[in-house]
């Protein structure tokens, strides 16, 4: 709020023209996500800005988008957390309020599941041969994709769990504390770089990445998808299924504290 009117901070509302037009940030521009990469590279001088974050109605969206962005290079791509819901309760009733439930709180699974043996990777076809051309083409496809058909509703997990090979992006206590039946962990920002744990994810089965709030697991989707693997973000994360849990122990449990009530531009 602070750097509303600061030329050197640029916001993307990526959200539709009509909910745009209703209320939005000062000075944010609308762009549609699938839309971003090109927007960058022939709109806008990118390395002009201090900070560019991407808005969107929930945060998941634009965290997947700003995602892909600094997989293109572009490091100073930020999405705002919680998207729109933080800033005012009009745009949070029916995104994050609407979304957040203890629906499975009673069903979580404590058993430890270690992280299996490496295994395949990916085989991708791109048809190029240079590292920077095949990353330009996968990042270009990722953003071909509907983000929304990377979204997997709790009740579907819950009701299967064995469709998913499910990575819990979490904290060691966070996991312990209960997760979704089958689930790995692995460590937030180091297991799954190719140093660490990638090449265990399996490459034939459905790969399901959950966290607190489904907004870190949507970097990770956007990551995990160029590389060519199947996988899919648990929509809300935790707090799609035990959001008072999360509330009560501090962790990152959407509440109305998380309602900034900032003004908007109509």
């Amino acid at each position: 709020i602070d750097n509303v009117r600061n030329k050197k901070y640029l916001v993307l509302d990526i959200r539709s023209e009509d909910w745009y037009a209703y209320g939005h940030i000062q000075n944010a521009e609308n762009v549609e996500g699938p839309e971003l990469l090109k927007y960058f590279e022939t709109k806008i001088t990118p390395e002009n800005y201090d900070k560019i974050t991407i808005v969107c109605y929930s945060g998941q969206s634009a965290a997947y988008y700003a995602g892909l962005l600094r997989l293109a290079g572009y490091n100073n791509v930020y999405s705002l957390k919680w998207g729109m819901s933080s800033w005012a309760e009009e745009f949070a009733t029916n995104i994050w309020k609407k979304n957040s439930s203890d629906a499975f709180a009673n069903q979580l699974e404590t058993t430890v599941n270690p992280i299996p043996e490496k295994t395949s990777t990916p085989t991708i076809s791109t048809g190029k041969t240079e590292g920077k051309d095949i990353l330009k083409q996968r990042i270009e496809e990722a953003f071909a994709k509907p983000y929304k058909e990377f979204i997997v509703k709790a009740e579907t997990v819950f009701e299967n769990p064995s469709d998913y090979y499910t990575v819990n992006y979490v904290s060691e206590d966070r996991y312990n504390f209960g997760h979704v039946p089958g689930a790995v962990r692995y460590q937030p920002n180091s297991s799954l770089s190719s140093t660490a744990d990638l090449y265990t994810l399996p490459t034939n089965k459905k790969i399901l990445v959950s966290c607190d709030t489904g907004l870190s697991a949507a970097y990770a989707v956007a990551y995990l998808q160029v590389l060519g693997y199947d996988v899919y973000n648990l929509g809300y994360g935790a707090n799609s299924y035990m959001n008072t849990v999360l509330k009560e122990k501090g962790w990152n449990g959407f509440s109305s504290e998380e309602i900034k009530e900032y003004p908007v531009v109509e």
